[in-house]
């Protein structure tokens, strides 16, 4: 038949010649030696760093294998510059050895390259020890007049403040045994270890002051007003804050000291007192980090901050955990609605509002998000 004829003057003579098959656009293949559930994105130069780009997920096609296809109309740069994250700077690639990884470089824009990731961070770690702050204690007995009591105060400078002289942002945090505390009851937030590994990724310095809560009576001390859990002294605690301990705190150390560097924090009950000084004082703190703040102490908390006359940039993460109570969540989100609710203030209200739909109501939790607060609360230029 002349088709068949036709066919077959056609046909590829394979066996004369071999064929090279080429992607017409750039894949990647990616192996690991420590694989599990998370997701594996690409970061790089061509979405803005973005570490959660559902548009650059890669695709899980066995065990540590992974696969992704650039589409038709991407559009490469000059020069290809990516790194593999787990979904986050603190789930980035690192080497067989620990150390963090340069970007990886590609120039092609067809054909396939296979790429391989040692290990990955979790939650920041492992860390540097070089890059540790300097825990200082500033006083085992540091008078607090305002409630004629004292307390332990740290501080923790960046690992190279002695060498340098520089000027840096202060959080401050409340429960500051848990926060580093190795032989803490419940745990500790490890902030030590995340604030060596931000600075080992030059994301940025700071120096954090960690004030003791007044075990028996920090419920009492951290209780703003009448509440449901009664009278409390919250509102003596936070002058002690911004009267006594800030000035101390800027005379003494290469400190920033304006609201827009000056952040308060904490969690649960340390949480809902930093709220309160964030209300009260918002020309002293700028930044506030709210983590699981009990928030059913006082539901209809008064925002009086929002009427400042001439309201100044405010940046607030709120963090809460699914599993932590029936009311966590909604609180928070409630508070959020809250916060954004006067048009006049949204280009001074930022708040980023990050929860874990399987945290619980412990250290681990805090400290998993600490760093993620810090960096945006200080370091980063994205709103939400």
């Amino acid at each position: 038949m002349p088709e068949t004829k036709a066919m077959s003057e056609f046909e590829p003579k394979i066996a004369d010649s071999k064929i090279t098959i080429v992607e017409p656009n750039l894949t990647l293949i990616l192996t690991t030696d420590e694989d599990d559930d998370r997701p594996v994105y690409i970061s790089g130069n061509f979405n803005q760093w973005i570490t959660q780009d559902k548009r650059f997920q890669m695709l899980k096609v066995g065990k540590g294998l992974y696969h992704y296809t650039f589409a038709p109309d991407f559009v490469y740069p000059e020069e290809l510059l990516y790194k593999f994250t787990r979904g986050d700077w603190s789930e980035v690639e690192i080497d067989k050895y620990g150390n963090r990884t340069e970007n990886r470089s590609c120039k092609q824009h067809s054909g396939v390259r296979k790429e391989h990731v040692a290990k990955w961070r979790h939650n920041w770690l492992p860390f540097k020890p070089n890059f540790l702050p300097k825990v200082h204690l500033i006083s085992k007995e540091f008078e607090i007049p305002q409630l004629n009591k004292t307390r332990k105060v740290w501080a923790l400078l960046p690992h190279d403040y002695e060498s340098s002289t520089e000027h840096y942002p202060v959080m401050y945090l409340q429960d500051a045994q848990n926060l580093f505390n190795e032989k803490a009851q419940y745990g500790n937030w490890e902030i030590d270890k995340k604030l060596a590994v931000m600075a080992e990724y030059k994301i940025g310095k700071i120096i954090v002051i960690a004030v003791e809560h007044a075990d028996n009576e920090r419920i009492i001390e951290y209780n703003v007003g009448n509440t449901v859990l009664g009278a409390g002294q919250g509102k003596k605690y936070i002058r002690f804050l911004t009267d006594t301990l800030k000035p101390f705190v800027d005379a003494n150390f290469r400190t920033k000291p304006e609201r827009e560097h000056t952040g308060i924090g904490g969690s649960s009950m340390g949480g809902l007192v930093s709220i309160f000084s964030g209300i009260m004082y918002p020309e002293v703190f700028g930044k506030l980090m709210i983590f699981s703040p009990s928030l059913w102490v006082v539901p209809k908390i008064k925002l009086s901050f929002l009427d400042m006359e001439e309201p100044q940039e405010t940046r607030i993460y709120l963090y809460a955990g699914g599993d932590e109570s029936a009311t966590m969540i909604d609180h928070v989100k409630n508070f959020k609605k809250r916060l954004l609710k006067r048009k006049s203030l949204e280009d001074k209200m930022k708040v980023r509002l990050s929860i874990n739909e399987f945290g619980k109501h412990n250290e681990i939790y805090w400290s998993d998000e600490f760093p993620k607060a810090i960096e945006w609360l200080f370091f980063s230029t994205k709103e939400e």
